[in-house]
């Protein structure tokens, strides 16, 4: 087969591939069992915004088009997709920090505020990556396909191990899927990302360290999740190129 990734592209999907399929082990059941006590002591009004968030976010990516991004007609080769992607992430990046930095400089209120904005910023980088893999999002299954590299970023290690299931065999998982998207399981979706927002993002509410803390903890989630989602990516390429040389 024509070598399709670089090196270090093929070793650091290799690595992605076996982090998402390890195990749950003793430190991860110890670091949910600490989420679900942070999360006992967060203020329900925190917990209603993040859910509230979550679920109109995950309804607008479904349903609307404020996210659709046009498929990128000058990226012909894949490090030059590669290439463009890693800018895309650097972008939204910075940008998560700066807003980061911003609504945690105010304390509760705006702290608050930052994780609308900063959701509806990853899906936006998210929707690019996906173009920039030459894929339409457009369509509906596509749209599916971000939320679930979404959950791998954001979930237990168990329930990584089970979305990535889904992720690695997603053409034959697609072709299965129901044609009314209603059926998504949006509150299990919703459910494992508020479980597992870092302690650093509790600590952005707290006047005084709140921009520094906002902006350090955006800038390194933003970059997982677009590391999650360019693996995943590559993983399709991939795949589609065995299938076709099968």
């Amino acid at each position: 087969m024509e070598k399709i990734l670089s090196d270090l592209a093929a070793i650091e999907l290799e690595d992605w591939q076996y982090a998402m399929q390890r195990k749950p082990n003793l430190s991860s059941s110890a670091i949910s069992n600490m989420q679900k006590r942070i999360n006992r002591i967060i203020p329900e009004k925190v917990h209603q915004v993040i859910t509230s968030a979550i679920k109109e976010l995950t309804k607008g990516v479904l349903f609307g088009a404020n996210f659709t991004t046009r498929l990128p007609d000058d990226l012909v080769t894949v490090e030059q997709r590669e290439k463009r992607a890693l800018e895309r992430i650097n972008f939204y990046c910075s940008s998560a920090a700066a807003e980061g930095a911003i609504t945690g400089f105010g304390g509760f209120i705006s702290g608050l505020a930052d994780f609308p904005l900063w959701l509806s910023l990853k899906m936006k980088m998210m929707f690019e990556i996906a173009a920039t893999y030459g894929f339409d999002t457009n369509n509906y299954k596509e749209r599916l396909f971000i939320l679930y590299v979404f959950q791998l970023a954001f979930s237990s290690q168990s329930q990584r191990n089970e979305v990535y299931k889904i992720v690695a065999d997603w053409d034959q998982v697609k072709s299965t899927l129901p044609s009314d998207i209603n059926e998504f399981d949006w509150r299990t979706f919703q459910l494992e990302y508020r479980d597992h927002i870092d302690l650093a993002k509790l600590l952005q509410l707290i006047p005084g360290i709140g921009a520094m803390v906002g902006a350090l903890v955006n800038h390194r989630l933003t970059h997982r999740l677009g590391k999650m989602a360019i693996n995943a990516y590559r993983m399709r390429m991939l795949n589609s190129i065995i299938r076709i040389e099968e």
